[in-house]
């Protein structure tokens, strides 16, 4: 007998978690049935994140039905271990990943964008999915991805590089990411060619095709303004276990909203002596401080508190080598879900690029007077150094301040092409 005849006589359905009336849960449930399970799927690296993309068409209509979806997919949520072993996470941020992938609308075309994502970011002890922000990292490989899958081709060809460049429109933070890489002719046509080796990058093993990543007016991408607050530098006030505290913050929102605060600062409220310049991003008292942090930042930025994945929060330095200021203009620590990155989310590196042109930040001030002792080799990039190693990001102005563009070298690799149980 059938599910649904069984329950025929029922007012509610109880199935699979489910308590809803029946018409209702019959509908939710025979739209979910109707989805490939095994679901078409890619799985694709960017930059230093992995992620699954699958194309819109292979998803229900209704949004509404996506979350349980990408929760099975990523094999989320896993509350008592955090290793996301029923799915295809790896049990950090930058493995549970999804990016959902379609063809532009006839406006947006009209706009000359050629493909449109959304992002998500999938939680991992719990069942919290994020749409609000963008992954710079994965916006690397949409292009790639939206031409093997013919959801569009190449806005434009130079024969002369063999490249070509995708225009996206990014739903999450209603920008646009566009992406050059390198391109080959086969029997099907002009296609991606990611196995050149042209550039590596830190945190990545050997060298690969170099794909250019930039975003196009990335300013104010979730609170509408480049600066939240109207000010380069703002003092947040917290309190842990009651004591009140005080640190200054650059509160700057570029491709992703993310809160700035120096290590020296830092070190000060938390009591580590300057001989013993090393924070600790493990230990649990630094963790709850920069979480309480976070909050006041969001707070005063407009954004939720409460949303893990956004704001960021990122911890900045001089760089120093044995006394002496090293190769890069600046260090970073980024925190993602509470957990200090292998690398840096490409959002907030870009981000760092963006807020060390703003006059007043404390980014610039860093950079300033790094710069003071020594020549910079581009003064248009930012060198930036973080745990897995170095980065070049740069930002374009317009004369009114705004931000034209930001942009930075990626990677990426072709994992898997196939079907994926949620």
């Amino acid at each position: 007998m059938s599910v649904f005849c069984a329950l025929s006589n029922s007012l509610v359905a109880d199935v699979e978690g489910f308590k809803l009336p029946y018409a209702p849960w019959k509908r939710a449930y025979s739209s979910l049935r109707s989805i490939a399970n095994p679901l078409p799927a890619t799985f694709l690296r960017g930059g230093t994140s992995k992620g699954i993309f699958i194309k819109r068409a292979d998803l229900p209509e209704d949004r509404s039905e996506w979350d349980r979806i990408f929760l099975g997919i990523m094999g989320s949520p896993d509350p008592e271990y955090g290793r996301q072993l029923n799915g295809m996470g790896g049990g950090v941020s930058s493995l549970s990943k999804i990016c959902v992938v379609g063809p532009a609308s006839d406006a947006q075309r009209a706009d000359g964008v050629d493909v449109e994502y959304t992002f998500v970011q999938v939680g991992i002890r719990d069942s919290v999915l994020d749409y609000s922000g963008n992954c710079g990292n994965l916006s690397s490989m949409i292009g790639v991805f939206a031409m093997d899958e013919g959801i569009c081709a190449a806005s434009f060809v130079d024969r002369k590089s063999n490249a070509a460049s995708v225009r996206s429109f990014n739903t999450n933070t209603k920008k646009r990411v566009d992406t050059t890489f390198p391109i080959s002719t086969s029997h099907e046509g002009i296609v991606p060619d990611l196995e050149m080796e042209q550039v590596a990058m830190a945190g990545v093993p050997g060298k690969a095709s170099q794909i250019v990543l930039e975003f196009v007016s990335p300013g104010g991408a979730r609170t509408g303004r480049l600066l939240p607050t109207g000010r380069p530098k703002d003092a947040l006030i917290f309190k842990v276990l009651g004591h009140p505290y005080s640190i200054p913050a650059s509160l700057v929102d570029a491709t992703n909203p993310t809160i700035f605060v120096a290590s020296t600062d830092l070190r000060t409220i938390l009591g580590v002596p300057s001989q013993s310049p090393i924070i600790d991003y493990s230990d649990d008292v630094v963790l709850e401080f920069l979480e309480a942090i976070r909050h006041e930042g969001a707070r005063q930025m407009g954004l939720n508190p409460a949303a893990q994945a956004q704001p960021k929060i990122a911890i900045l330095s001089h760089c120093m080598v044995e006394g002496k200021v090293s190769d890069a203009d600046i260090a970073i620590h980024a925190l993602s879900m509470g957990v200090l990155h292998k690398a840096v989310p490409m959002t907030v590196g870009l981000c760092l690029g963006v807020a060390a042109g703003i006059k007043g930040t404390l980014a610039q001030d860093i950079v300033s007077q790094g710069r003071a002792h020594k020549a910079a080799e581009n003064p248009s990039l930012i060198r930036i150094r973080h745990p897995g190693g170095l980065v070049d990001v740069g930002a374009d102005f317009n004369s009114n301040g705004t931000v034209k563009s930001a942009k930075v070298v990626r990677t990426g690799r072709r994992l898997m092409k196939g079907a994926v149980w949620w």
